[in-house]
């Protein structure tokens, strides 16, 4: 079933005749954009990566964006190091990106 389109509605309630109650026609081409236009743009350095999160005490961020500061680097660069750190530490790989 098909979501009702609200401004379309009172458009039409209201008598508007710069809209039109019936969609126009589009091209197979202009359905390919539309269809690429309902996926979100996703920034292109983020391509094949995926988002790491966790939980801390807002002291424990407060200090990291602060040694970030103080050694002139960023907090994803010492974030990187730390993880590469506990790999090696475990044995496994260093094999996160840094200074991006």
């Amino acid at each position: 079933m098909k979501k009702a389109d609200l401004a379309a509605a009172l458009a039409e309630q209201a008598g508007s005749t710069r809209r039109r109650s019936e969609p126009p026609l589009v091209s197979s081409a202009g359905q390919e954009r539309a269809e690429a236009a309902e996926q979100p743009y996703r920034q292109p350095s983020r391509d094949g990566t995926a988002p790491i999160t966790a939980h801390f005490p807002k002291e424990v961020r407060r200090q990291l964006k602060g040694l970030a500061n103080e050694l002139d680097r960023t907090m994803h660069d010492l974030i990187a190091e730390a993880f590469n750190d506990l790999f090696a530490k475990h044995g496994k790989a260093e094999i996160c990106p840094r200074g991006q």
